[in-house]
């Protein structure tokens, strides 16, 4: 049974990071804001262990998210909504009946889906989002997909101990990354032992009683897999019968101002062509464009150029602006590369086997050298860039960042010897230490994983090691 038309100045449909940003920016500049979720609410998990605080992690950040919808007093429903008309939606409310809302000004902010391949037994595969239902590690598994959901993805699983397989249609991972993190990376999977099939396509998953059997395009381990995991692309929602314009990958094309090709319907974060699928970029997006309507600032946008991204790969992996084949194409014969591959100190009382690869990338151009593209492999990659984010965006030279010299103690010189932890069983030998960190401010707890395959012995000999006098050191890049 319908209900009443609502009317609003602002009509949110996702609650999302980057809805909820921009309906409360709205709300706060005095627009009445309603917004529309098709999910039921936070998913319910029951894998021991770490799924129990998972699942009270993901229960707490959505009683947050609620909690700021009822603080700004947003109006909001769970259902799915379709468009009856372009300044209005119809919502199939989840608890049952109809609701109707007009609005003069629309954001579709509803993110991605993971999507599986059109291949026979694709029922019997899970997404990236199917991994958290799973009740147990599983012992063998195959994944597909060469970008970072599934470059994350399969580098978890084999961390955490499973037999892992990885399927790619290419010869390299992350085909969209600077070629010196695609070969870093891709080296170092199957220096760890991953089981890379480069050029493959699975084309066929069976059930076969005790385990799940996979065929592809080349010929290899065929299975029994416990699962299949597909980290493909994100799919966006179907709007195409409404008439907004959509680019070959279904993505909702924007312009610099989030408008689509209709007027008064904006679009924000996995679901639009801007080609950041990261949820602080969705929250900036949101926010500006609540600015621009509804703030007196209509010059408000974010701007795309040199926003820093990560993948939480083994290692990590950070990158900003162009990388080197991109710069050469925009400025050719300008461009100056300057680049490094070595072993970090973290890793100096590690065997070789157990050692991680670092390498950085500086992109330059012009006779000032002004850095416009940074790619970094290695550990804590995600936190080193943010501060080279800024400096990027301020327009920094190689120069500026020769004379860039920080005189601090160094963790990494004295970390493990200072290290006075409990170990416990992690499957495969491996073993998990809980111990204090020695940085500028503070000693702070953190949680180390080791590979699965360093044994306890080795680890207890190095912590029986008399910790070493901490080091001061000057360092610079490059």
């Amino acid at each position: 049974m319908s209900s009443a038309t609502k009317e609003c100045d602002y009509l949110v449909l996702g609650i999302g990071s980057g809805g909820i940003a921009s309906g409360r920016r709205a709300a706060k500049h005095g627009a009445k804001v309603i917004a529309v979720e098709s999910s039921r609410g936070a998913p319910e998990f029951d894998w021991p262990y770490f799924k129990k605080k998972r699942d009270a992690y993901v229960k707490r950040l959505n009683g947050i998210y609620e909690n700021n919808l009822n603080k700004d007093e947003i109006e909001h429903f769970r259902g799915r909504a379709k468009f009856v008309g372009k300044d209005e939606v119809e919502v199939d409310l989840h608890d049952g009946g109809v609701q109707r809302i007009k609005a003069k000004h629309i954001l579709i902010a509803t993110g991605g889906r993971p999507k599986l391949p059109e291949i026979p037994g694709k029922e019997l595969c899970i997404s990236s989002d199917g991994f958290f239902d799973l009740e147990k590690l599983p012992k063998s598994i195959a994944t597909s997909g060469a970008g970072y959901i599934g470059v994350e993805m399969t580098g978890m699983l084999h961390a955490l101990g499973s037999k892992t397989h990885f399927f790619i249609r290419g010869d390299k991972l992350l085909r969209t990354f600077d070629p010196m993190i695609q070969d870093a990376v891709t080296k170092e999977y199957e220096r760890q032992g991953i089981n890379l099939y480069k050029g493959s396509q699975i084309t066929k998953v069976e059930d076969i009683g005790n385990g799940l059997k996979r065929e592809s395009t080349v010929e290899v381990e065929e299975g029994p897999y416990s699962r299949l995991v597909a980290c493909l692309k994100l799919k966006t929602s179907k709007i195409k019968d409404f008439g907004i314009k959509l680019n070959d990958k279904n993505h909702i094309v924007t312009d610099d101002y989030q408008n689509t090709s209709l007027p008064n319907i904006y679009a924000i974060g996995d679901v639009c062509d801007r080609g950041f699928e990261l949820t602080p970029v969705a929250i900036a997006a949101g926010r500006r464009l609540s600015d621009r309507l509804f703030g007196n600032q209509p010059d408000a946008r974010l701007v795309y150029e040199n926003i820093p991204s990560v993948v939480f790969s083994h290692p990590e992996i950070g990158s900003i602006g162009l990388t080197e084949p991109e710069a050469r194409e925009k400025h050719g014969d300008q461009v100056k590369v300057y680049k490094t591959e070595f072993s970090g100190m973290y890793f100096a009382m590690m065997d070789p086997e157990h050692k991680q690869p670092t390498a950085y990338k500086i992109v330059c151009i012009g006779k000032e050298e002004k850095v416009v593209g940074l790619h970094i492999l290695g550990q804590a990659s995600s936190e080193i860039l943010q501060g080279f984010g800024v400096a990027i965006k301020m327009g920094a030279t190689k120069k500026d960042f020769d004379n860039c010299v920080v005189r601090t103690l160094n963790p990494l010189h004295f970390l493990l010897p200072h290290l006075r932890a409990r170990a416990c069983n992690a499957g495969s030998g491996g073993v998990l230490f809980v111990g204090l960190r020695g940085t500028i401010s503070a000693n702070i707890p953190f949680l180390v994983g080791y590979p699965p395959r360093v044994s306890a012995e080795e680890l207890v000999r190095v912590f029986l090691t008399p910790p070493t006098r901490a080091l001061t050191a000057p360092y610079h890049t490059c």
